[in-house]
């Protein structure tokens, strides 16, 4: 990710969604990482080139960035981030003007055009956009996260430990959960361009564990870097992830009639506890390969409105376009608050099953397709399914981003769901060799 292919980038999705007479306007939001510096201003650049203004909103969460795309009737939103991963990272994600993350066939056209002659959509000297930046954005997201916290209900007397992981949430966090009331500790809130997820946040939550228990707080939030997932920590400094919170919200909302769909939309990682618990409630629960985006997009075409992943990125329809760490942490503060009950008991809705994930790391070069197609391996595979029965799950797949192979099994006996994971990893270890 280099300046230059900011440039291009900006050029091209410019190039793609300039239609029509009127002022073209884009929203661009940026997590706290150092490159998201450089890579605002190329970005910038290549948008003032096609023609488009620019709005500029600092370091926002990323669900702010769709929810002012379509508020400001903006006809692009840009988020600069790499969400979850360490500062040397950093990608892009686009937002139509509907607040929706962009499909992959326009995302396919915008890649198209990076590689294409853009001259020919250069803006005139007169034409040129301008760009100007939004004091007020995190305010009106403020405002937007508020909204969705039911009325006449308070945070009063709560003592709320969260922990920004010194992202694009830690101004806005802890400011939004003091005006709802709550007695607020914030840590991960001093970023400096390096430090962004490091040992704090979601993906590492032992230091909002330390800080929970240290402070007597009620509940913890821990946000990833750009603030579209969650994990939540109970008074007695057990965690809570995102299978927990979608049975917590899906349940206290089908109690007041507002569950749509029937059920949860939810990944192939999700615990089978989940399955089980929303079955018990005669709901469902489809799953969708992993990603945020099939989850979404199942939501959309089924009239589901909560879905989500494992990992905590939950998004509730209804109020916000894509997952929101801090709307879905509102719903389940809601949920103790009407219950008068804690967290270890709102949030704990089910036991899940013992699951166990290992990565087969494949040697350079090797095609994991081909490796999955093998015919040891596929038998191995249902060996595995058949030991288990209904009893568990197993999945095997390939990383969409890195060399390997993952193997996740999940069954009602811990030992017999180690032992099978160790044999499947060791026929797709040979397989690759």
């Amino acid at each position: 990710m280099t300046a230059d292919t900011a440039l291009r980038l900006g050029m091209a999705a410019g190039a793609r969604f300039v239609r029509g007479e009127h002022r073209h306007v884009v929203v661009i939001g940026k997590d706290t990482r150092l490159s998201g510096y450089m890579i605002e201003q190329a970005l910038t650049a290549g948008f003032l080139s096609i023609g488009m203004d620019v709005l500029l909103l600092g370091p926002v969460p990323t669900p702010a960035v769709g929810y002012l795309t379509r508020s400001m009737r903006a006809d692009l939103g840009v988020v600069i981030s790499a969400s979850h991963n360490a500062f040397h990272d950093n990608g892009m994600k686009f937002f139509g003007p509907d607040g929706f993350k962009l499909s992959d066939s326009i995302e396919n056209e915008i890649e198209a055009l990076v590689e294409s002659d853009l001259s020919a959509g250069r803006a005139g000297s007169r034409d040129l956009g301008r760009a100007r930046r939004v004091d007020d954005a995190g305010g009106r997201y403020i405002e937007a996260v508020k909204a969705t916290f039911p009325r006449g209900l308070e945070l009063d007397g709560l003592k709320i430990v969260v922990d920004c992981a010194n992202g694009a949430a830690y101004r806005v966090a802890p400011r939004m959960l003091s005006e709802l009331g709550a007695e607020v500790f914030a840590i991960g809130v001093s970023p400096d361009g390096f430090n962004i997820n490091e040992a704090c946040g979601s993906t590492h939550p032992e230091a909002l564990v330390e800080a929970v228990q240290e402070r007597g707080a009620d509940i913890g939030i821990g946000l990833d870097g750009d603030a579209d997932r969650l994990v939540l920590v109970d008074e007695r400094g057990e965690s809570i992830d995102g299978d927990q919170i979608m049975a917590t919200i899906a349940d206290t909302w089908w109690v007041d009639g507002r569950l749509r769909g029937g059920g949860v939309v939810a990944t192939v990682m999700s615990n089978l506890g989940l399955e089980r618990y929303l079955a018990g409630r005669g709901l469902t629960l489809e799953r969708t390969a992993v990603g945020d985006r099939y989850v979404l997009e199942r939501m959309r075409e089924a009239g589901f409105n909560i879905g989500g992943e494992q990992s905590g990125h939950v998004i509730l329809s209804d109020v916000m376009t894509t997952g929101d760490g801090l709307v879905a942490a509102l719903q389940v503060l809601a949920a103790m608050v009407v219950a008068g009950r804690p967290a270890s008991e709102v949030c704990h809705r089910f036991e899940p099953l013992p699951q166990l994930l290992r990565n087969v790391r494949l040697p350079a070069g090797t095609d994991a397709r081909r490796v999955l197609d093998k015919s040891r391996v596929v038998k191995a595979i249902l060996d595995a399914e058949t030991v288990l029965g209904d009893r568990g799950r197993v999945l095997v797949r390939r990383s969409g981003t890195e060399p390997l192979v993952r193997v996740m099994i999940e069954g009602e006996d811990r030992a017999e769901v180690e032992a099978l994971v160790a044999g499947l990893c060791d026929v797709v270890a040979a397989a690759a060799a």
